[in-house]
């Protein structure tokens, strides 16, 4: 009994010792990735001609995240991705319309793909030239 009272001091005496805020650091709870907005990739991208339609491009990417009811020449698609653990990270594309027409994008775009060696891929853009529609 003696020994075992012993036992429960010492315990205490060391826990008491100890900060919370140095127990919290031992314990890594798991975090879940949070993904908000409208994921957009450079295929759904390469998509797009100049000349479209505000409905074939809502076909092609889906509804925009904001359209601004004083802009209505614009469309934003905002994504961002935040991991349980690491950074997190933010796209942005926008989309700018003459009349009903799809007239050029802007936005954190990859460069596409062409079949030359990854080293001489041009880096992210913010600006996408896009190639008019054909078959009018």
């Amino acid at each position: 009994m003696r020994s075992t009272l012993a036992a429960v001091l010492v315990s205490s005496s060391l826990l008491a010792g100890c900060s919370f805020d140095s127990l919290v650091g031992l314990v890594d709870p798991y975090r879940i990735d949070v993904r908000q907005g409208n994921y957009v990739d450079q295929e759904m991208v390469a998509q797009l001609r100049r000349g479209m339609t505000r409905d074939q491009v809502r076909f092609v990417l889906g509804s925009p995240l904001v359209v601004d009811m004083f802009r209505t020449d614009r469309w934003d698609y905002v994504y961002r991705f935040r991991p349980g653990s690491g950074e997190p990270e933010q796209r942005m594309i926008s989309l700018f319309f003459t009349g009903d027409a799809l007239d050029r994008i802007e936005g954190d775009v990859a460069a596409a793909a062409t079949g030359e060696p990854a080293s001489a891929v041009q880096p992210r853009s913010r600006v996408v030239e896009i190639a008019p529609a054909t078959g009018r």
